[in-house]
């Protein structure tokens, strides 16, 4: 198949709209300029999955098409030569991606990623075709824990392929965004992959927020005592390494498409947009890095006070051991005390006929005496042996 031509707004053409950076996600996008000759379709049920999530065809910048299927997608295309194809899907099949592949001329190993998923952030070109690999990231408040999802993109030079696992990002309000800023996106699909990127980057500070609530809460805990907070520590630290994952890789390919301006003449704006995000990656790089060092510490702290609480447990233990092994002494000690007597007593007392002092008028107060004379010695051996 022959390569489809070049398609994007020549950087020497002298259009420098002078656009501002739109707005973070978490703002409420504006909806289509009124002129917008085609409306976006709407969003499929959440019962009814659908892989093609929104398809369309833009001309300097505004949707002119806004094709159901994939086919009537590369038809619309190739009746526009100025025109440019953005096409969003969710866990496409496999037809669906060769079919794609066979149009816009996709590398084999890049459609292979896109089925397979589970991919590092990574940035590769083939040819015209740029493929980039993305980790977006959500805060979930009623868990308390970090979601990701992974997102495929496909940038040529007249078309854009979004390919996301998971439910994150949020690309219909890029997409919207972009349509409101028709100048913006008249610049080719780089503009809609910058747009893609700063999206993807700006949700990852409610990440972060939500992250250091767990932290401030998760060293209340430690401090606390609560026994649960060990298990807390290793999930976060887990999600954490995911981040890292996700976001470190982000610095290095941002520095390399920004080491592709001149080659590629990239649009003064979108170079200022570009390393703008750059920017914000790498402050959340640096925070991520702090937290996985932060939670290690506090890991460290977590394990000091159990080791503590335990060796004071142990301590209260001993104690309380001798204690009970200075009472059993006390009692050990009075009770052999008074095993003498009653041990003299109980043979006087078994009414034999001839024992040898019953006879005896001093008898009776030898045996007193005798018994006397035990306890009293038992006594004084004891008391010298501190057991009493």
């Amino acid at each position: 198949m022959a390569e489809r031509p070049d398609r994007r707004p020549s950087p020497s053409s002298g259009k420098r709209p002078g656009w501002r950076r739109p707005a973070s996600p978490s703002a409420t996008p504006p909806t289509s300029p009124p002129d917008a000759p085609q409306p976006a379709p709407p969003a499929p049920s959440p019962g009814n999955h659908r892989s093609v999530i929104d398809s369309a065809v833009y001309r300097d910048g505004r949707r002119v098409a806004s094709p159901a299927t994939l086919a009537e997608t590369f038809r619309r295309l190739r009746e526009q030569p100025d025109g440019m194809a953005w096409i969003g899907l969710h866990r496409p099949t496999e037809p669906e991606l060769h079919s794609l592949a066979s149009e816009f001329n996709l590398h084999p190993l890049s459609i292979e990623d896109a089925l397979e998923a589970h991919q590092r952030p990574k940035l590769e070109r083939y040819g015209d075709t740029l493929f980039v690999v993305l980790r977006a990231a959500r805060y979930l408040d009623a868990l308390e824990e970090v979601d990701f999802g992974e997102l495929h993109i496909f940038v040529g030079p007249d078309f854009l392929i979004t390919v996301r696992h998971g439910a994150a990002p949020d690309l219909s309000a890029v997409r919207r965004r972009m349509e409101a800023s028709p100048e913006l996106l008249s610049l080719g699909p780089e503009a809609a992959l910058y747009a893609i990127l700063d999206s993807v980057v700006d949700g990852y500070a409610p990440v972060v927020e939500g992250v250091q609530n767990d932290m401030d809460e998760i060293e209340t805990e430690v401090f606390r005592g609560d026994p649960e907070v060990s298990r807390r520590i290793y999930e976060l630290s887990r999600e954490m390494v995911e981040f890292q994952r996700a976001t470190r890789p982000l610095v290095g390919m941002l520095h390399g498409l920004m080491a592709g301006f001149a080659k590629y003449g990239t649009d003064e704006e979108l170079q200022r947009y570009l390393r703008d995000v750059a920017d914000h990656v790498t402050h959340t790089s640096e925070r991520v890095d702090g937290f996985r060092q932060a939670l290690t510490e506090i890991l460290t702290v977590n394990a000091t006070l159990v080791s503590q609480q335990q060796n004071a447990e142990m301590r209260a233990l001993a104690e309380a051991g001798f204690e009970q092994n200075e009472e059993i002494k006390k009692i050990s000690s009075w009770a052999a005390i008074l095993f003498a007597p009653t041990l003299v007593g109980t043979i006087y007392g078994m009414n034999f006929e001839s024992m040898p002092e019953l006879g005896w008028s001093f008898g009776y107060p030898l045996a007193i005496c005798l018994m006397g004379m035990v306890c009293v010695s038992l006594y004084v051996i004891f008391k010298r042996r501190d057991w009493l």
